[in-house]
């Protein structure tokens, strides 16, 4: 998604660069083929900033003499650069090379001040590139998103979107499927990857201490410092694994890549799970929340999931779980151990293609396009969304255009409130703009305590799926996994669900007016009669 720079930035940056020296006044950027400034590492964690270096884009069709790279003190010339491509350029290549997967190019000098820089490329004296930034953060490295530029820690990746065509899912949905997530860890003969949040459930740790004891390698990477802290549960879970041999590691600490690491998906032999629903009792469990499941072996998605693993876990940021745990004491938290009917079997469906996206690195844009792209209809299961999200805006926008947009979201303890004056906010717009956009919160009527889910079906076509909550801070700081699957039978599995959950759904009335009506309305107003939101 392309953020453009407010008109300040913008001339904020015209006056800095008037203060660069000075060039011909008729000087202009060619629009033929030239060295582009891709991006820099000005503050490495190292004694003087060792390592530092700038990456260029060279293109391969381009003769490199009179190309020159500056920062306004240091001057390098590219005439002697052999590569092409992207090539990064340092006086300390050894340490560079630990930073970057591009190609290190050593050079004499090259000094990138913390305080900020004018980056330029000029050919004989004319600026072909530039890029400006301040004040740097230690350990990130910046790119440019525009003339924007924009920090990631170092190490974060750049992951590709992934997509395989035809083949067959196993969809399922929680509470009614837990044998899916169980029976798939406990079918693994090979390897066993698994990502989540938490980790607080007895028969996942109990089918990953027997993964490791027949000779399958088993590795657990989890969020270090998950909301409302780690349970004693959890520390006495993950004690018991390290205790058995198996692998953990925990994201988190100074240099974490991300906010949280909240992704949730297991790599299992050629196959993997992407849920919605962490490793507990209350979500692959069964024993609480309504969430959305898919089992794949496709090999490009599960290839795909296991780089994404493996980049995950060898940061610097995965520490062991033995490290991490030192001198922390833990709380007793509650467990779920509801029961309810399971009334909606997983079924093995065929789909035209499945694409595998991760957070921060792919998802929103492409999200984004699919909701932009939308025809007929977008529904949408959510804990909550936020109204200024870029994917709250793309579901006004469809609506706006005459898409039908049906959104649920929970109505948990501690998200009734929030949720109820959200929709009284999506009511509001709705009927200023005779949109039809509806909104409902959960009733789960014994099928289910909550919802959790994460999910979206675009079109009776498409299905989103994965365990990204719906707002701008997951989307651009989260360590997320989703998938999007296209075909009418996946479409059809998850929309029966969610139909039924809308059926079974509330439209809560205005939050503003709640104190007001309480006292006039009473229990039967609250029984009898509901508020809907529907524009048909």
């Amino acid at each position: 998604m392309v953020r453009f720079a407010p008109l300040l930035c913008v001339c904020c940056l015209f006056l800095a660069a008037s203060a660069l020296p000075a060039v011909a006044q008729d000087e202009t950027a060619p629009s033929d083929p030239h060295p582009e400034i891709v991006a820099a590492y000005p503050d490495p964690i190292a004694d003087g900033d060792a390592g530092e270096f700038v990456v260029l884009r060279l293109p391969a069709e381009i003769d490199l003499a009179g190309y020159v790279f500056t920062d306004g003190d240091t001057t390098v010339s590219l005439s002697n650069v052999s590569r092409r491509g992207r090539v990064a350029l340092s006086a300390g290549p050894d340490r560079a090379r630990n930073h970057t997967a591009a190609p290190v190019v050593a050079v004499d000098r090259l000094g990138l001040a913390n305080s900020g820089e004018h980056l330029q490329v000029r050919r004989n004296g004319t600026v072909v590139d530039r890029a400006v930034y301040r004040d740097t953060a230690a350990g990130e490295r910046v790119t440019w998103n525009g003339t924007e530029p924009v920090w990631r820690p170092i190490g974060a990746t750049d992951r590709p979107v992934v997509s395989a065509d035809g083949g067959h899912v196993r969809a399922f949905v929680l509470p009614d499927g837990p044998a899916v997530p169980i029976q798939t860890l406990r079918d693994a003969d090979d390897r066993l990857l698994l990502a989540g949040y938490t980790l607080t459930s007895d028969r996942v740790t109990d089918a990953l201490v027997a993964a490791h004891e027949r000779g399958v390698t088993v590795r657990v990477l989890l969020e270090g410092a998950p909301v409302g802290g780690r349970t004693r549960q959890g520390a006495q879970r993950l004690d018991r694994l390290t205790e058995a041999g198996v692998e953990v590691r925990l994201i988190g600490g100074e240099y974490a890549r991300y906010d949280y690491h909240h992704a949730k998906y297991a790599v299992a032999d050629e196959r993997a799970l992407v849920l919605t629903e962490n490793w507990k009792p209350s979500g692959t469990g069964g024993h609480s929340s309504r969430g959305w499941g898919v089992r794949t072996n496709q090999s490009r998605v599960v290839d795909g999931l296991a780089a994404t693993y493996r980049a995950d876990a060898s940061g610097r940021d995965a520490r062991p779980w033995s490290q991490f745990r030192r001198g922390r004491s833990f709380e007793r938290g509650a467990v779920s151990n509801a029961s309810y009917e399971r009334s909606v079997a997983p079924e093995t469906v065929p789909v035209e293609e499945t694409t595998l996206l991760v957070t921060p690195d792919n998802a929103e844009p492409r999200l984004v396009d699919r909701l932009d792209g939308a025809q007929s209809s977008i529904d949408v299961i959510q804990v909550s969304v936020g109204w200024d999200s870029t994917l709250a805006a793309a579901l006004r926008r469809a609506a706006d255009r005459g898409v039908r947009v049906r959104l649920l979201l929970s109505s948990a303890w501690y998200v009734r409130e929030d949720n109820e004056r959200l929709a009284e906010r999506f009511e509001e717009w709705a009927s200023a703009n005779d949109a039809p956009l509806s909104v409902r919160l959960a009733d789960p009527a014994g099928r289910y305590e909550k919802i959790h889910a994460k999910g979206a079906i675009v079109d009776d076509r498409r299905v989103v799926l994965g365990s990204l909550n719906w707002n701008d801070q997951a989307a651009a700081n989260n360590r997320e996994t989703v998938l999007l699957l296209r075909g009418s039978a996946v479409a059809d599995y998850y929309g029966t669900v969610f139909d039924a959950d809308w059926r079974g759904g509330r439209s809560p009335l205005p939050y503003g007016l709640l104190a007001a009506v309480a006292g006039c309305l009473g229990l039967a107003a609250i029984v009898g009669g509901k508020i809907r939101f529907e524009r048909r």
